[in-house]
């Protein structure tokens, strides 16, 4: 997989990642996207987010640690 240096995901790199999730996971994350009409790059990014930080809204707030 070859990434780029961005802040933001591709969305080459978004289906590359969707396709390593299991099933499940995968289709919540599809449909969460289709729900609120964003991209499934800047969905992916929120729950990688809010994973790392509770109170991050996205790759920019997230400070791993604060949000426990």
């Amino acid at each position: 997989m070859q990434t780029t240096n961005l802040e933001q995901l591709s969305t080459a790199d978004a289906q590359t990642i969707l396709a390593c999730l299991p099933e499940r996971i995968r289709i919540a994350l599809v449909a969460r996207a289709a729900d609120i009409e964003y991209p499934i790059e800047a969905v992916l990014e929120m729950a990688i987010a809010s994973f790392l930080d509770a109170e991050a809204l996205g790759f920019a707030d997230c400070q791993p640690g604060r949000g426990q």
